[in-house]
């Protein structure tokens, strides 16, 4: 089959009916004005002098074509063969062209791939990540000496969280989960999973007379947290590591006990509650705020969907597992020492710190433009997690579980959980 263009040199299209003639048969024309095609078994669209159309037939030329209505259209010569190589688009031939678009479609499956596969699966590893975090200065930067959510009242999330400073409102967190969880005047603080100690000594300064400990499986942690302590002249502080499932310390040890955002990465989310309610005094307040997955019952199980974006978020920054803010009332009621025992769900004033926390790295992204390309990809893939973060949380498949307790002096039966509107 040979493809040339011919023009109407007189006449009109206004129906066609295919014609052998001098060895000619059309099988298709397209009128080059966009108006439609013309093919062997009718007629899609009008032709009129002047117009170029496409055909594909046995020979190069067309003399006459016929029409029902008996109307003749005479048929210029045809114009040239098109060669593709010639066909130019912003100066590049359609081979080249494909080439290129071909070319960025395989680098964007790439790109997304690679972004699809976590990067970071638990494996004891928890220290040695957040040591790496601490030591670029990146997370530090932008998060604050809080790497914990904000919290974003009725009335600021109706104005826009991006009016928010986005560090003052991980200091109302801290306050509005002081004030929930109903401690007063502890002596001794424990904080588990202290991170680079913002919450510490948030506390330290809140509770002069009460001296704090902070816990983490990070030395680099550690060190950052004692360096800030002693340029604010905070001396009721320290910070040590240590294992939260194997603590050094005596039973019944503490005051209050604090856990900000670590239970999510503890393998044992039972020895995790018990290990802490052993260093819990009688009469102490246990207060966890923690990313929980939603509860999974037989009316309403995870779908295979869920599993998969779970195991990327369990995957990507090196979490075992998650569990509900149901389990962890259950966990706590089987300790059979736990009373008082409230769940809750700050989801509301919590979410926009996902999106906020991108937002605050796009106005300002000047340190990370300057520590070079492997800075770039692995910021990059902090924002791919915290917008998948985002949507979980939007659509219901994770929470922001808040639990709270008191350590009673005995053995106890049959307690009750409460459960608490958010915020």
């Amino acid at each position: 089959m040979l493809a040339s263009n011919y023009k109407i040199a007189s006449g009109k299209f206004n129906g066609l009916q295919s014609r052998r003639n001098a060895g000619v048969f059309l099988s298709n024309a397209r009128v080059a004005g966009g108006r439609g095609f013309l093919s062997s078994r009718g007629i899609q669209a009008t032709a009129v002098v002047g117009d170029t159309f496409h055909a594909e037939c046995v020979t190069s030329t067309i003399e006459t074509m016929t029409y029902h209505d008996n109307c003749m259209a005479e048929i210029a010569e045809a114009a040239p063969v098109v060669n593709n190589d010639d066909v130019q688009v912003g100066g590049l031939s359609l081979p080249t062209l494909s080439l290129i678009l071909g070319g960025l479609v395989l680098g964007g499956y790439a790109v997304k791939k690679t972004f699809d596969t976590p990067s970071r699966t638990y494996n004891q590893n928890v220290g040695d990540e957040y040591d790496s975090w601490t030591e670029d200065g990146i997370l530090e930067y932008y998060w604050g000496e809080h790497i914990h959510l904000g919290y974003y009242t009725k009335a600021e999330r109706e104005a826009g969280y991006k009016k928010r400073d986005f560090i003052e409102a991980k200091y109302t967190f801290i306050d509005k989960m002081l004030e929930w969880s109903g401690c007063k005047d502890p002596k001794t603080i424990l904080d588990v999973g202290c991170g680079i100690g913002g919450t510490s000594r948030h506390l330290a300064k809140y509770f002069p007379n009460a001296q704090i400990t902070g816990i983490t499986l990070s030395r680099n942690q550690v060190r950052r947290g004692t360096e800030l302590a002693k340029e604010r002249n905070i001396n009721n502080v320290e910070f040590k590591v240590m294992d939260a499932l194997a603590m050094d310390y005596p039973d019944n040890s503490f005051d209050f006990v604090w856990a900000c955002e670590s239970g999510e990465h503890m393998p044992d989310k039972k020895a995790y509650v018990e290990e802490m309610m052993r260093v819990l005094k009688p009469g102490g307040t246990l207060a966890i705020a923690t990313w929980c997955q939603r509860d999974e019952t037989e009316e309403n199980p995870l779908s295979e969907e869920d599993k998969d974006r779970l195991q990327f978020l369990y995957d990507e920054w090196a979490h075992p597992y998650f569990v509900s803010k149901e389990e962890y009332g259950r966990i706590c009621q089987s300790t059979g020492q736990l009373d008082d025992i409230v769940i809750s769900d700050w989801t509301a004033p919590t979410i926009d710190s996902w999106r906020h926390s991108i937002w605050v790295g796009v106005w300002d992204p000047w340190i990370v433009i300057f520590k070079g390309p492997l800075a770039w990809y692995k910021v990059m893939r902090e924002i791919v997690t915290l917008e998948r973060m985002h949507r979980a949380f939007f659509d219901g498949l994770m929470e922001y579980g808040m639990i709270k307790a008191v350590k009673t002096e005995s053995k106890i039966d049959n307690t009750v959980v409460k459960v608490e509107k958010e915020p």
